[in-house]
């Protein structure tokens, strides 16, 4: 029953919005997590139909023994839609749930009839539409191997190398990112042997974008920083560009998620990184380790957006009066920390090259941030400017917000990417570098985190 309640727990951490349902299921003990996860997802794939059977049934009101309705969602779905009914001892709870299963089993042929369904398939949620159309990428560790010898190995397992894949056996190279490989969205790679041996990272496209932009470079007296690193595939992608040759200093805060960074970057071979479980934010730009970082990757806490899970369409994500006024306030702050970390990173002195990326749609988060970072003393005083389109991913045809911006120049120099319409989650990526002319300051110009008039208009969420 222990089982249950873990399940029963999960369900209550996404009630609470304290994550996406992969990211809650990646904190449990790797040996509960696989049954976990199945049990969660598949009750969430017909939580709506099992609400209104418990409901009608009145189960939890009739069985005080059963505490809360996410225990009630997990047993009642085994109970009446896997072949093993509820993997638990006899006890008292089973027993609770087992006295009215005749009930329940009634009520869901009814639900089936009212709904049209000759099956319990017909009655689950259907997938996410933008999620649909995202690929599968797989990003090619070139640590550990080549992108032709990847090619080859998927070729001689009866792969087709096609424009775009469309069937089960067909994959692609992807036409921005040289190391990245696309395969069918509903592709399943986690038993694929390259993946556990650490030879594919499984990464979104637009996830890659940071380190390419970053470019650093590929000497032994090479510094780099990756300022907010965990669970390290941006951390990884710029060992494998770094050729695993000078060194990376890569910063994760949480020791939970710093246990996972290293644990990756092990995987992976990367030879070149320095983990230290430390906040960038406390590091000293003049510490003689860190002073001659030339090229710096920032990737903090954000609002997520932009992420289109392929699960997480399953949670319920309707918005009352105070969740708008909540995530009002809540990217108010997200943003001030992301303005922080940024004057933080134009203050190490031997700095040249700033990435800064959010996995956000909003632009409180991306442009404006951007706006108030060009404008800040740190900016002034390092001769920090937005690099040209040209340095910036140029081919990619989507850039940034000219309305949140003084300077249409600037929005070119910016990268978005739109889920549903890139074929990739929702991201942002801007590139600093240091000007070769010294900047005038001025400070006639201002700008305010909390100026309203400037904010995107919010987005109905469906």
């Amino acid at each position: 029953m222990n089982f249950y309640f873990e399940a029963a727990k999960v369900l209550d951490r996404l009630d609470a919005r304290e994550g996406s349902i992969k990211g809650i299921i990646a904190t449990l003990p790797e040996k509960n997590r696989k049954r976990t996860a199945a049990v969660v997802i598949e009750t969430l794939k017909y939580k709506g139909v099992l609400r209104e059977i418990i409901t009608t049934v009145d189960l939890l009101k009739q069985e005080r023994k059963i505490k809360s309705l996410n225990l009630a969602l997990v047993l009642v779905h085994d109970l009446l839609l896997t072949s093993g009914g509820i993997q638990a001892a006899d006890g008292p709870i089973k027993q609770a749930v087992l006295r009215h299963k005749t009930r329940l089993h009634g009520e869901l042929q009814k639900l089936k009839i009212k709904r049209g369904a000759t099956s319990n398939t017909e009655l689950a949620q259907t997938a996410d539409e933008k999620a649909a159309q995202i690929p599968r990428y797989v990003r090619i560790n070139t640590i550990l191997w080549t992108t032709e010898e990847a090619l080859k190995w998927y070729v001689s397992e009866g792969y087709t190398l096609t424009g775009f894949p469309t069937t089960s056996k067909s994959f692609s190279k992807d036409e921005h990112i040289s190391d990245l490989l696309l395969f069918p969205p509903q592709t399943s790679l986690h038993r694929d042997p390259n993946y556990l041996c650490g030879k594919l990272i499984l990464q979104d496209k637009a996830s890659c974008f940071p380190a390419v932009i970053l470019d650093p470079p590929w000497k032994e007296d090479a510094v780099v920083i990756d300022a907010t690193a965990a669970p390290g595939n941006k951390t990884s992608h710029l060992s494998a560009l770094m050729h695993n040759k000078g060194k990376l200093y890569a910063f994760e805060r949480d020791k939970k998620r710093f246990a996972t960074l290293r644990q990756m970057l092990e995987k992976a071979g990367c030879r070149n990184v320095e983990t230290i479980n430390q906040d960038f934010l406390t590091v000293d730009p003049t510490d003689p380790r860190f002073s001659p970082v030339t090229h710096i990757l920032l990737d903090p806490s954000c609002s997520g957006s932009g992420i289109i899970n392929r699960l997480d369409h399953l949670l319920e994500t309707g918005p009352t009066e105070s969740d708008e006024d909540e995530d009002e306030g809540r990217l108010q702050k997200l943003a001030a920390f992301q303005m922080t970390i940024l004057r933080h990173a134009m203050t190490f002195p031997n700095v040249t090259k700033i990435v800064y990326s959010t996995c956000s749609v909003h632009a409180i988060e991306n442009e404006q941030v951007v706006q108030v970072a060009l404008n800040s003393n740190e900016a002034k005083d390092g001769n920090f400017i937005l690099a040209p389109q040209n340095e910036v991913l140029p081919t990619w045809q989507r850039r940034g917000s000219i309305e949140q911006l003084s300077d249409s120049l600037n929005a070119a120099s910016l990268i978005r990417c739109i889920p549903g319409e890139d074929f990739t989650n929702g991201f942002f990526v801007a590139c600093f570098v240091k000007a070769k002319e010294p900047k005038k300051r001025d400070n006639s110009v201002t700008f305010s985190m909390g100026n309203q008039s400037s904010r995107p208009r919010k987005k109905r969420r469906t």
